[in-house]
């Protein structure tokens, strides 16, 4: 059993002796479920106006690294506004937190924030619930 491993089980052990009667165990259970799902982040980006091709091209490259290269990565989605191509918006979808941890973690994601330091105005991350996460295989 690995680190993650125990880490995983000592949690769900500690969830459920914390939990009381049958009812809560149940919920305690699906806490400890909720942290196998998918983690995803939508990270909304304003950018400076004269800076708009630069850091696409530099969000651009970081995403195709992090898809090619990291398995915990399972979907990352740059759009710009149509109105306001300044205004930038990235679906992030990962396996888990820990694929999160590890994705901020990597030498393309740290350059990627060097080279864009001075392109991002703003920058505003909002954790999400999944309902319901639908893709068609191409």
């Amino acid at each position: 059993m690995d680190a993650r491993q125990c880490l995983v089980l000592a949690a769900s052990m500690l969830t459920v002796a914390l939990a009381g009667p049958a009812g809560d165990q149940e919920k305690a259970q699906e806490k400890v479920h909720e942290m196998h799902q998918p983690y995803v982040r939508v990270a909304e980006i304003e950018i400076e106006p004269s800076q708009v091709e630069s850091y696409g091209a530099a969000v651009k490259e970081q995403i195709e690294a992090a898809v090619r290269l990291e398995a915990g990565v399972l979907a990352l989605y740059a759009v710009a506004d149509e109105q306001d191509p300044a205004h930038v918006f990235v679906f992030e979808i990962y396996a888990d937190i820990d694929a999160y941890i590890a994705h901020i973690e990597t030498a393309h994601f740290k350059t990627y924030k060097t080279i864009t330091q001075d392109m991002v105005k703003s920058l505003k991350l909002r954790d999400t619930v999944p309902i319901l996460l639908g893709a068609k295989q191409t």
